[in-house]
């Protein structure tokens, strides 16, 4: 039995005795399966069943970014009329292995200009790890402050792919955190987006936020994985990082609502690395959360936290504790390898998801391994997500400097947090992602 496979049954039996998503409910907020014309060429169109997109079984082999299914819906007056589809297409876990993951495609309306549409290839932050919490089933891609985001960067002129990560839609677990299956999934969409409509240029932009911010990073090592196609540069906004402290961390700030991010990644690491068991870690207490977590979308995950204390959630002695933050660590730092080109990491001075201080030591890592082009830019008085729009400009101008289109007219936006992961913090926690 497969890694994944072995993860999704775990899970299946934790939530023995939930009652599924109603059919009319998934009707609602996913697309719905591709008819006649659906498709792209002879691409067949995107179907899905209970809130998770249909794949071939077993899935035939695809070189990375080829697609495997694609559905397209038309102008989307959410962004601006830009055209949009879901695709499904080929990427590559953590160990080589050959897997479909899902996303969105976005293009701008009318002609491109000479030299196609530079693509920007959009990392989402943290949404959930179950199938009905993949951006591409929301009508804003998981939060209106990201609407906002790539809303900007589609008026600028770029074609924005955005990929949901692997698992998270499609079938098996969503490896949270791990950043080779993450950075692949970001760099593969670009050339499923090429592949998918004319008049995309070779010049691409990873550009991510928090779970996203980090993904990009891996992302920007992985660009060889799409020969074809040009890195212009890499935007890091609110990075995950300091994985290995993430468990302590949570256990030590008493509140609960932290759990989330903390069982996510357990069940991620769960599914990449065979030695991590995720039932056997967690005995009956921590299960039942599981249970009812790993089932829900990351806000709606807060009220069932609320009965639980993350000492009784996480019984891990310092064994335990110092042996998974090592793994969470390997995998996922974005820190613990150089990167090539132009990199811009973007912080906000009042975040509590993501500590400033933290970012900061990310910065001073990538710098003193060698890479040779990083800037950093933090903002007075922003916190997580309004951070998104006080940068977006400076985000804008990065890509311009980089290849891409020119920044003039833009404009910063007050960012949406009607919908946010916003939450109570304790000093002590910095779980380090959001």
């Amino acid at each position: 039995m497969s890694i994944r496979s072995r993860v999704r049954d775990i899970v299946l039996k934790l939530a023995a005795g939930i009652t599924t998503v109603a059919a009319a409910s998934a009707a609602a907020c996913s697309p719905g399966p591709a008819g006649p014309g659906h498709g792209s060429g002879r691409t067949p169109g995107v179907t899905v069943t209970d809130q998770t997109y249909a794949v071939p079984r077993p899935l035939p082999p695809g070189r990375p970014g080829a697609l495997i299914a694609a559905t397209d819906h038309g102008p989307d007056r959410v962004f601006a009329g830009a055209r949009r589809w879901t695709v499904l297409y080929h990427s590559a876990d953590a160990h080589g292995a050959d897997i479909p993951v899902s996303g969105t495609v976005l293009v701008p309306g009318g002609p491109p200009p000479p030299g196609g549409r530079p693509v920007a290839s959009w990392a989402h932050g943290t949404t959930g790890v179950a199938d009905k919490c993949a951006p591409s089933h929301a009508p804003n891609l998981g939060f209106n402050s990201y609407a906002q985001e790539l809303g900007s960067m589609l008026r600028a002129g770029y074609a924005v792919a955005a990929t949901d990560y692997p698992g998270l839609g499609t079938p098996g677990m969503h490896t949270y955190l791990v950043g080779a299956d993450e950075g692949n999934a970001v760099v593969d969409i670009v050339t499923a987006a090429r592949h998918l409509t004319p008049g995309l240029s070779p010049t691409w932009f990873a550009v991510g936020h928090s779970q996203g911010g980090q993904a990009a990073l891996f992302a920007a090592n992985a660009a060889r994985r799409a020969p074809d196609t040009r890195l212009g540069g890499t935007v890091a906004i609110a990075p995950a990082s300091h994985l290995e402290t993430m468990l302590p961390g949570v256990i030590a700030s008493h509140v609960s609502t932290e759990l989330s991010f903390a069982l996510y990644s357990l069940a991620g690491l769960s599914a990449t690395d065979p030695s991590t068991d995720l039932h056997t870690l967690l005995g009956p207490t921590g299960s039942a959360t599981a249970n009812q977590v790993l089932n829900e979308c990351l806000k709606a995950s807060y009220q069932p936290l609320s009965q639980v204390t993350t000492e009784a959630t996480l019984p891990l002695d310092e064994a335990q504790l110092a042996a998974i933050g090592g793994k969470m660590g390997a995998y996922g730092d974005p820190d613990r390898a150089a990167i090539g080109g132009p990199v811009l990491v973007v912080q906000g001075a009042d975040d509590h998801d993501v500590p400033p201080v933290w970012t900061a030591e990310v910065v001073g890592h990538l710098r003193a391994l060698g890479s040779p082009a990083v800037a950093d830019r933090t903002y007075p008085g922003a916190g997580h997500d309004d951070v998104l729009g006080r940068s977006v400009c400076d985000v804008l101008s990065f890509f311009a400097a980089h290849g891409g289109r020119p920044a003039s007219g833009c404009v910063p936006f007050r960012t949406d947090v009607s919908d946010s992961r916003a939450r109570r913090h304790a000093p002590v926690s910095r779980p380090g992602a959001g």
